[in-house]
């Protein structure tokens, strides 16, 4: 099944309601990872403001379908998301 690195940026000025609803949305990256949707996830280091969030899918359609019912996306705190089919040749994604 293919790979996809989404990209999340984050809305200036949200760091608040990110605070406020980040343990819904860690629960709701929880459940994708436990569904083997999930492989890898995180923010990005200060100064940036987003995160990387590493993907198997289907194809790229049916990952866009499923990215807005991430709560962060509900309450609008990604301004931009950015997905890209990623090839793996090392790492611990291979078969």
């Amino acid at each position: 099944m293919p790979l996809f690195a989404t990209i999340y940026h984050y809305a200036d000025d949200s760091a608040d309601t990110r605070d406020e609803h980040r343990p819904a949305h860690r629960a709701w990256l929880g459940e994708q990872k436990d569904a083997g949707l999930l492989k890898a996830s995180g923010p990005w280091a200060a100064p940036h403001s987003g995160a990387l969030l590493l993907w198997e899918s289907d194809d790229e359609a049916s990952l866009r379908a499923l990215l807005p019912a991430d709560p962060f996306a509900a309450v609008g705190v990604i301004r931009q998301t950015d997905v890209y089919e990623w090839t793996q040749v090392f790492g611990p994604f291979t078969p």
